[in-house]
Formats: C-alpha cells, sequence, structure tokens
C-alpha cells in the first residue's frame, strides 16, 4: 500500500493595522495513511477508524477597496511532494480564478488581480489542486477554502426617501409621535461599527426631538399652534460608526404639518352693525352682511348665525351663507315706516362643530348689535279692505249710487287720491265712480237675466304722483226683482178625440219664469175673464207649478169645429205679480178606442164614405198625369215663343253673328248701351240674347255720360276677357261691337235686339213704308203669321 504525503499550506493572516500580508506559519496535515483512534462505543464496543483527509485549509482574509500599487497579496499554496524542482504545476480555480484571483502555477502564490468591493460580494469560493508536469496526474486530491472580504467604512447611511411629509394636530402634547425615518448602511454590520447607525436632529429644535437609535421623531414644545405656524422644516442626520468621530452620514428632511383642531371661538370684528331698509322692501330682500371671523379653518370655522333678541326678531331674519361664512340679513316681513322707522337685534355667531377638549377656553360663540332704520318711500294708496262686495237692484235707476270705496295715502304727506273705473273690466260702461270720493253709480239699466254678476276693477290714483296707483276688485251683484211673467214652459201640441167623454185630461202644462225668488216660484193658472165658464174645456190648477185641461162635454165634432183656442192666464206669487196669457191650440182629431190618435186632417171628411183605397190611387194618378201635360203644352209654347230671328242654314254660332240691320244714326242710343262697354261693374242680369224675341217690355235705359278719363278699348277687351273665360256665357256672340256716335239723335232705333215690343201689343205695320232694305223685318214683324212662317 503506498503511502501519500499531505500538502502543507502556508496560510496568511491579514492584520488589520499592516497593510501587507503577513505568511501564516506552515502546518502539516501529512498523517500514516494507517493512524487510527480506538474507542468502543455505547453499544457494540466495535472500534472506530478516522477518515483520511485530502486538502485541509483555512480561510483567506483579504480587505476590499485597496488601493496599493502592486497587486495584493493574498497566501501560498504548498505541498510536501514539491521538491522544488518545477515537476508540480498548481491550479487555482472557482470564483473569480483567472480574473480576480492569479496563481503561480510554479510557486503556489494567489494574488489579488482588481480592487474588491465587499458590498458586490463578500466571498469567494476557490478550488486548487497540485499535479504532476509528466504525468498529468494530480499528486493531491482538488480541495476547496475561501476567500473572505474583510469590510471597510466605505458606505453612509442613506435614508428610505429624500424628503418626508407629516402632519401632526396642533396643541398636541410634549412627546407626541409625528413620524419614523430610517436610514440604512451598506457596511458589513457583524464587523465593526461600521453600519451602527445614530440618528441626530440638525434643524427643527426646539420644537422637535428625534430618538438616536430609532428615528422616531416627536413634539418638543406643548400647545404649538397651528395658527401661530403651520408649516416646519426638520432636519435629520443619521451618521455611522456609533456617531463617532470619522463616520460617514447621510441627511434627509421632513416637512410637518399642524393639523387645525376647533381651539378658536369666533369672534366679530365690531359690536356694533348699522343698515338700512326702504320701507318697500320685500320679504326676502337681503339688507346686508356682516362676518364673525374664525381662525380656524375647515369645518371647524362653520358659523351658524341667529337672531338672539331685539325687537325686530320677528320683522327680519338671518341666515349664513355656506360659501364665505357669512350672515345675511334679510326682511321678513312688510315695513312701515309711518309705524317704526327703527329697529334693534342682537346676533349671534357660534361654532357648528365644538370640541369637547377646549370648551374650558371659554363660550365658543360671540354676539353683536345690529340697527336698522326703516327709511320712507312713496307709497301708492291703500283700500280700507283687500275687495268689496256690493248687491244692486236690478231694477235701479241710471245715476243711483250702489256703494263706496275708501282708499287713502299710507304716506305722512297723505297725498289727495282719484278714483277710476278700469274700462277693460267695464266695456259696456255699465258703471262708473266719482273721482273725488269713490262713490259708484249706475250708467246704463241692469238686467240681471243678461248678466248677473259684473265684476270691475277700481283704481285709485295719487293725483300728485300719478305712477303711485293701486286696484281693487269690485264685485257687483244684481238682485233679481220680479220683472218677468210666467210664461208656458214649450209649445203644446194638444189634441182631443171626438169621442171624449166629459172630465177627461187632455193636456197637462207647466210655465216657467225667467225671474229667481229667494222663495222659488209659485205659479197659478186660470182661464181669462171671458173664458171663465168655458163651454168646451176647462183647467185645474195642480198646485204645482202645472195644470191640467179637461174636458166638459161629451163629443167632438170636427166638421162643426176642427180647433179650439184656450186663452190661459198664469201668474206668479213675487211682487209685484207679474202674468201672461198664453194660448193653448186644441185640435179634434179621430181616435180609436184607446185614445189612440189616428187623423187631425179636416179635408179627410170631405171624401166619399164608401170610395176604397184603389179608386184614391186611381185619382191621384189622374191628376198627375194631368199636371204633366199642364207643363209640357206651356214648355211648348215658351220654344214656339223663343224662336231664333236667324234662319240662315249657314248658321253655325260659333264665332260670327250677323245682323241684318242698321243703327239709328250717330244719335242712336236706344241700340246698345256703351255704358256696359266702360262700366266694368256692369249687372250681369242685365245681359239678353241678341238672337231671340225679347219676351218682356223693358223701360228705355237712361244714357250714361262718357267717363273722360277710361279707355273704351281697354274695357271691351276686358269684358271680352272675362267672357270667354265664363264657362256659363252662351257661344252666340263671341264679339258684338258697337260704335258710339253721339247724343240726341232725331231718329229712332232700328234694332231688333231691344226693340220695346211684346207679341201682341205692337204695329210693324210701318215697316213695310220704309222701303226695301227694310223688306226682312216687315216680313217678320209685319204679317199676323209670321212668327209661324
Amino acid at each position: 500500500m503506498r503511502t501519500y504525503s499531505f500538502l502543507a499550506v502556508l496560510l496568511w493572516s491579514c492584520m488589520l493595522p499592516v497593510i501587507h500580508m503577513m505568511p501564516p506559519p506552515k502546518r502539516s496535515n501529512k498523517q500514516s495513511h494507517g493512524e487510527k483512534i480506538t474507542g468502543l462505543s455505547e453499544s457494540d464496543g466495535k472500534t472506530l477508524h478516522r477518515t483520511k483527509r485530502g486538502w485541509m485549509w483555512n480561510q483567506f482574509f483579504l480587505l476590499e477597496e485597496y488601493t496599493g500599487p502592486d497587486t495584493q497579496y493574498v497566501g501560498k499554496l504548498h505541498t510536501d511532494q514539491d521538491k522544488g524542482d518545477g515537476n508540480l504545476k498548481y491550479i487555482l480555480t472557482g470564483d473569480g480564478a483567472g480574473s480576480l484571483f492569479i496563481i503561480d502555477e510554479n510557486t503556489g502564490d494567489i494574488h489579488a488581480a482588481k480592487k474588491l468591493d465587499r458590498e458586490e460580494k463578500s466571498l469567494y469560493v476557490l478550488r486548487a489542486k497540485a499535479i504532476d508536469r509528466k504525468t498529468g496526474r494530480q499528486v493531491e486530491p482538488e480541495s476547496e477554502f475561501i476567500i473572505k472580504i474583510h469590510d471597510i467604512n466605505d458606505n453612509e447611511p442613506k435614508f428610505t426617501k429624500d424628503i418626508y411629509t407629516a402632519s401632526i394636530p396642533e396643541m398636541s402634547g410634549v412627546g407626541t409621535s409625528v413620524i419614523q425615518v430610517t436610514a440604512t448602511d451598506a457596511d458589513d454590520a457583524n464587523y465593526g461599527n461600521s453600519a451602527k447607525v445614530v440618528y441626530s436632529i440638525l434643524q427643527g429644535q426646539p420644537y422637535f426631538s428625534v430618538d438616536p437609535e430609532t428615528g422616531i421623531i416627536k413634539t418638543a414644545l406643548p400647545d404649538m399652534s397651528r395658527e401661530n405656524r403651520e408649516q416646519y422644516q426638520v432636519v435629520i442626520q443619521a451618521k455611522d460608526m456609533g456617531g463617532q468621530m470619522g463616520g460617514l452620514s447621510g441627511t434627509t428632511t421632513v416637512n410637518i404639518t399642524l393639523t387645525d383642531v376647533n381651539d378658536n371661538p369666533p369672534r366679530f370684528p365690531q359690536s356694533t352693525y348699522q343698515f338700512s331698509s326702504p320701507e318697500s322692501a320685500q320679504p326676502g330682500t337681503p339688507l346686508g352682511r356682516i362676518k364673525a371671523n374664525d381662525p380656524d379653518v375647515g369645518e371647524n370655522a362653520e358659523i351658524e348665525y341667529s337672531i338672539s333678541s331685539g325687537d325686530g326678531s320677528d320683522m327680519f331674519d338671518i341666515v349664513t351663507d355656506k360659501d364665505t361664512q357669512e350672515g345675511i340679513i334679510t326682511v321678513k316681513k312688510r315695513l312701515d315706516f309711518e309705524n317704526k322707522m327703527l329697529y334693534t337685534l342682537r346676533v349671534e355667531a357660534s361654532n357648528i362643530h365644538p370640541d369637547p377638549r377646549f370648551l374650558q377656553l371659554g363660550p365658543f360663540k360671540d354676539t353683536a348689535l345690529v340697527k336698522i332704520s326703516v327709511e320712507d318711500v312713496d307709497e301708492p294708496p291703500v283700500f280700507s279692505r283687500p275687495w268689496y262686495l256690493i248687491d244692486v237692484d236690478e231694477d235701479a235707476k241710471e245715476g243711483s249710487i250702489i256703494g263706496q270705496v275708501v282708499a287713502q295715502d299710507p304716506d305722512t304727506r297723505k297725498n289727495a287720491i282719484k278714483y277710476s273705473v278700469d274700462r277693460h273690466t267695464d266695456l259696456d260702461r255699465i258703471f262708473n265712480i266719482y273721482s273725488g270720493n269713490g262713490s259708484l253709480f249706475i250708467s246704463k239699466p241692469l238686467d240681471r237675466e243678461e248678466t248677473p254678476w259684473h265684476n270691475i276693477t277700481v283704481i285709485a290714483t295719487e293725483i300728485n304722483n300719478p305712477k303711485q296707483s293701486s286696484q281693487i276688485p269690485v264685485f257687483i251683484r244684481i238682485l233679481d226683482i220680479n220683472d218677468h211673467a210666467p210664461e208656458f214652459a214649450k209649445y203644446y201640441e194638444t189634441f182631443v178625440c171626438e169621442n171624449a167623454k166629459a172630465g177627461q185630461l187632455i193636456q197637462t202644462v207647466s210655465a216657467v219664469d225667467k225671474d229667481e225668488p229667494l222663495q222659488g216660484h209659485k205659479f197659478f193658472f186660470e182661464l181669462v175673464p171671458e173664458f171663465a165658464v168655458h163651454p168646451n174645456f176647462s183647467i185645474v190648477d195642480n198646485k204645482d207649478n202645472t195644470a191640467g185641461i179637461m174636458t166638459r162635454r161629451n163629443g167632438y165634432s170636427r166638421s162643426k169645429m176642427n180647433t179650439y183656442l184656450l186663452p190661459i192666464i198664469i201668474f206668479d206669487n213675487d211682487y209685484p205679480i207679474q202674468s201672461s196669457t198664453g194660448t193653448l191650440t186644441i185640435r179634434v182629431c179621430a181616435c180609436d178606442s184607446q185614445g189612440n190618435m189616428q187623423s187631425c186632417s179636416a179635408e179627410a171628411l170631405l171624401l166619399p164614405a164608401g170610395l176604397s183605397t184603389g179608386a184614391l190611387v186611381a185619382i191621384l194618378l189622374c191628376i198627375v198625369i194631368l199636371l204633366v201635360l199642364v207643363v209640357l203644352f206651356t214648355a211648348l209654347k215658351r220654344q214656339r215663343k223663343k224662336e231664333p230671328l236667324i234662319i240662315s242654314k249657314d248658321d253655325v254660332r260659333d264665332n260670327i253673328v250677323t245682323y241684318n240691320d242698321e243703327g239709328g244714326g250717330e244719335e242712336d242710343t236706344q241700340a246698345f248701351d256703351i255704358g256696359t262697354l266702360r262700366n266694368p261693374e256692369a249687372r250681369e242680369e242685365s245681359k239678353m240674347r241678341r238672337d231671340v224675341i225679347p219676351e218682356a217690355i223693358f223701360q228705355i235705359r237712361r244714357t250714361v255720360p262718357l267717363w273722360e278719363n277710361i279707355d273704351i278699348q281697354d274695357f271691351i277687351h276686358r269684358r271680352l276677357k272675362e267672357n270667354d273665360s265664363d264657362p256659363a256665357a252662351p257661344p252666340y256672340d263671341s264679339l258684338a261691337t258697337y260704335a258710339y256716335e253721339g247724343n240726341d239723335s232725331i231718329a229712332n232705333s232700328l234694332s231688333s235686339l231691344e226693340s220695346l215690343t211684346t207679341e201682341g201689343n205692337q204695329d210693324y205695320d210701318y215697316l213695310s213704308d220704309w222701303g226695301p232694305r227694310f223688306k226682312k223685318l216687315a216680313d217678320m214683324y209685319g204679317g199676323e203669321d209670321s212668327d209661324r212662317d
């Protein structure tokens, strides 16, 4: 069995006061392979063997942030197999091997190639082995060791925030915690005092203090008032090395705000306020504002105003403006300068949200005196009542006084007043008023049945200042008088049967009256005196405003008397008594056995008793045929009388009408009235057919004088256009033009169109003496049978 020797390692420890590394004493770990430790176990007493150990290393210690000129020496690796002949090669692997840590492969010396920072990495784990250069085999097993970086105080404390913000209620006691600040140090807390932080206050005394170990900031003065100072800025320092000289430090700023508490009552800046108001101010009108000052803020400064006392507490009111915390004084009731000119109020302002902790400081309210003076204004007249009701009899005479309205000027000057009626409320001017004293009188007769109520408005106006006026409604009720007589309620169609018996009721009548008596209507019925004892009918008053018509004999005959007139007098019971006479028409009719009317016609009696229904129909049919024949005969005769004058075979009657006559000369005005052309308003019913013989004799038209400023041609065209557009105009005359030649012709008109003749009363024999040019007319009118020819 081959025996291996253990590798001897020289350990160099790091001394803090010394800059360079000192090699530690060499320690040999070499032991014989067969070394044993003998002992008995508690259980079986077997021999315990000690396991062979390979490499065994202590920790290497290295200072961080080394700034020397040479590389920092860490330590040396060595084995007993190394004879110094250079056959062995040392190899280093692990964290930072080859970059941060380098090894001399011949000697085993380890150096740090770079400056190390413990805050980045505090320890490095490395592995070392020794191999034979010739064979390449390890002469010792690979062993692991640690290089630990020793800390130096190279980091200052740092706060978690650059600026802290905190608040605390004002008036807090001493030692009240405000906020805790925290600072951290990146140095090793387990090695020295590099990471031991101590807090101190650099700015903010004597108001605040800080706990040196915890960093808790507390109040240092009692009863700090926000109203005196609201903001504080405190600077806190954190220093390592336990606060000793040479330690590193960092600072932070803490902004502390004192929050408000309700520790101040409201206070009025002055004890008395004065305001004025016109007496015409309407309720709700603001008069002014008052404000009590409260140094608190927010809801702690909310104030409520009220009127605690004073002679104007029922005339004025005060409300709080929530936005400005002001008290607004307003008018509560209508003011009257003549009644009271000055009011005094005691106004109180109090906090809405008092703090019970500070009630011992005093009442959280204040009072002030408010004086309000009333100013006189010119007011309109005031009526003695809000409205007037006047009763008037409808028979009141014109000019009679029916009532009076009274108004007066409420001002001290007592101006004179005049009265008038608003005519928009009395369009018929039935009422009037005396402007000096307000007495109302009637201007026109009254009629309750037409208008039972009149609602008018009376205006009262100051004479010296017409702008000041007021109105009052006046309700006039027209009282009824008995000025209308009762009359039948409706028209009665009354009949009596021919077979009626004596004492039979044939009709019930009632009456109405336009009047409205207070006791209600009561009517009485009776026959007129001359018919008091009527041989045929009688009347019975039913005592309920109705009356019954009774028969007084048996049987009535239509052949003797088919209609009876029964005059009835109707009375009322009001004063003065009014009455009227109504005539009831009673017809005699044929009735069946049940009393139902069958016929009331008297003509039915003229028919033969035994005439059948078929015979009646035949008679009526003959009468109708005769009537038709008469109508046809009349129409044919009228058609013959209207035979046209023009008998030309080529008469188309479309556009041209030929007249074979001549005018009567320049002075002929009877043939055609040219005034019709000049007068556009000529009546249409005066137009006549010019191609037929006139049916009746017309009066000769009077000559219409010419209008000098009217163009005849324009009127002709206008009349032509009207006739063309009239669908009812006959197409016989499209255009007939008559020239106007003058007045006072000694020759009569020869025109047949407007000759004043009728058939049978005009002699046309003189036409034969006028020569051959009038032969046609002589043939047409001269002979007796000319029409038929």
